[in-house]
């Protein structure tokens, strides 16, 4: 075996190696619609982000706190506070994605105020304590001064899945409300519904 016919084999096989093992890559727009698998993806929650935040500035609502809902010395703007979005569905969803842009959207609009929840609002609290031993007096943050929420948004999100042969059906059910935290009662019921059909 010459030399020429040696050198010939290893690219060859080198070739063929990086060709079987290689994987390509392709960055795509984030608005594009890609349905791969037809489970929940993000095209799903640009839908339910979009859908809740039209749904919710056009409701009663907000109307209604706007000609009388402020209480004493509170902001003319509701607060709310996003509670647990629950995901009940056969799948793993991560429900921040789309309650993220919900409230960017809010806050964008200039008629919602956003309080933060959760473990931002804990993070806010340690800091505000640190700053009574570490900051300057004149610029540490007071105690006692946060803008109590009017409102907290909670939702689920739940699927039936039926299957039969070469077809899935997988049935979306989206839901959002504003409880009222003086009172307790609901103020805004929100929903969106997603089928799929998905054939092998």
């Amino acid at each position: 075996m010459n030399t020429a016919f040696k050198t010939f084999v290893i690219v060859a096989a080198i070739a063929f190696i990086a060709g079987c093992g290689g994987r390509e890559v392709t960055r795509t727009d984030p608005d594009t619609v890609t349905d791969l698998s037809g489970y929940w993806n993000e095209t799903d929650a640009h839908m339910v982000a979009d859908s809740m935040i039209a749904q919710c500035l056009d409701g009663r609502w907000l109307t209604e706190f706007a000609s009388g809902g402020s209480r004493g010395d509170r902001p003319a703007k509701p607060v709310i506070v996003v509670g647990g979005i629950y995901n009940e569905s056969s799948e793993h969803i991560n429900t921040n994605i789309f309650m993220n842009s919900i409230e960017q959207a809010f806050l964008e609009s200039g008629e919602i105020q956003i309080a933060a929840g959760g473990a931002s609002r804990g993070e806010v609290r340690s800091e505000r304590e640190d700053q009574t031993i570490f900051s300057s007096p004149e610029t540490a943050a007071s105690f006692g001064r946060e803008i109590g929420a009017d409102y907290v948004m909670t939702g689920s999100v739940g699927s039936i899945v039926d299957e039969e042969g070469d077809t899935r059906s997988i049935y979306y059910q989206i839901s959002l409300e504003l409880i009222d935290v003086e009172t307790a009662l609901k103020s805004w019921i929100g929903s969106l519904e997603i089928k799929k059909i998905i054939e092998w």
